[in-house]
């Protein structure tokens, strides 16, 4: 993975062409980058998502973000339930619950 502007790439090597191939990922627009070596493919990231983000302002289309904040959940009900039922008990709505929870889950 390489990181550039909050952007994310995911990199595969191809053995039969001898190259990396990337793709930004966590938008829905595409965006694809290559190289023969590590620095390039580095270079060809950093090129390409300044490239998406000069195209955006060209065309007066806001850039995709990755990782908006959103996430579509699917959860048995009684789950559901249950962390509810503690969100209430700490007095919290269950989104700042489920937050917090994460939050200590994932340091």
């Amino acid at each position: 993975m390489l990181k550039y502007k909050d952007y994310i790439g995911q990199v595969e090597f191809d053995d039969e062409a001898n190259l990396f191939h990337g793709e930004i990922i966590g938008i829905r627009d595409v965006v694809t980058f290559q190289g023969k070596t590590v620095d390039d493919i580095r270079q060809a990231m950093t090129e390409s998502v300044d490239d998406y983000l000069e195209m955006c302002e060209k065309h007066g289309k806001k850039p995709e973000k990755p990782f908006s904040g959103k996430l579509i959940l699917r959860l048995p009900s009684e789950l559901h339930r249950k962390l509810a039922c503690a969100a209430l008990r700490d007095g919290k709505s269950l989104n700042k619950w489920i937050v917090e929870t994460l939050n200590k889950k994932a340091a």
